[in-house]
């Protein structure tokens, strides 16, 4: 496999197992306070993709085949011929193109708030979180909470919270941000689904209004053996339902490697 260029965070020690993160976001940001947990009975490997973490940005949009490739190939380089991955929102297709295109070094998947096709309704939310980073970092932040989070828990901070919040969003937005939003947009891995055949937890975020349930229903739904896990949160599933969704993956990869 081909030299890689994607920063990556590494830890721990175990069975591999690789993290991949969600459009906008990145390694630290998506799964930082996962990391440690997972690290004490896992070789956790987390890429950061091109504009995020460590990795800079790269001319051209990005490719769905390629970043996949890539992701893989920061687990071979580590040296780990196979693994577990586990991905977010726009990491769960890379993760299922992945498995798709080395079903030998992927051994299960975890698919979390995942987006499966590029439909109308995401196309249109991605094109206004776009539009509204275009116009201020500020707007962007708001835009960006809205969609991000659910409401029970968005109605639990003050409008102080939420400004502060919003602020902290604009002032960590990767230099990546529109290339990876714009591959959202074009991501389809449907026909990839009905093939894969290793073991898949689907965990769908019951008030996602970015990548909606019906996206997370259509992995558990046509993925053979797939297992559906519903949470009560948006969709950074990670910060509003993390102690579950901890707990989930670990059960998960406990009987995996049991």
């Amino acid at each position: 496999m081909a030299a890689n260029t994607l920063s990556r965070i590494t830890r721990g020690t175990g069975p591999a197992l690789v993290l991949a993160h969600g459009a906008g976001g990145g390694a630290e940001a998506n799964w930082g306070t996962l990391i440690g947990p997972l690290a004490e009975h896992y070789s956790v490997i987390a890429p950061d993709y091109p504009g995020s973490g460590g990795s800079p940005v790269e001319e051209g949009p990005l490719d769905l085949d390629d970043l996949a490739d890539r992701v893989v190939a920061t687990a071979v380089e580590e040296g780990h011929d196979s693994f577990d991955l586990v991905g977010f929102s726009l990491g769960a297709a890379v993760s299922v193109r992945a498995a798709a295109r080395h079903p030998g070094r992927v051994r299960s998947l975890v698919l979390v708030a995942g987006v499966a096709e590029a439909t109308s309704h995401v196309r249109l939310v991605v094109d206004a979180l776009l539009a509204a980073e275009r116009l201020s970092p500020e707007l962007w932040g708001r835009f960006n909470l809205a969609f991000a989070f659910g409401s029970e828990w968005i109605n639990r901070h003050s409008p102080a919270e939420l400004t502060l919040l919003a602020k902290a969003v604009a002032a960590g937005t990767p230099a990546g941000l529109r290339q990876q939003f714009e591959l959202v947009t074009t991501v389809d891995v449907s026909g990839d689904l009905a093939g894969i055949t290793v073991p898949t937890l689907v965990i769908s975020a019951t008030a996602d209004t970015l990548s909606v349930p019906a996206q997370h229903r259509r992995f558990a739904e046509r993925i053979p053996g797939a297992r559906l896990l519903e949470l009560a949160s948006g969709h950074l599933v990670t910060v509003e339902r993390g102690p579950e969704l901890l707990a989930a993956v670990q059960d998960f990869l406990a009987a995996r490697h049991r």
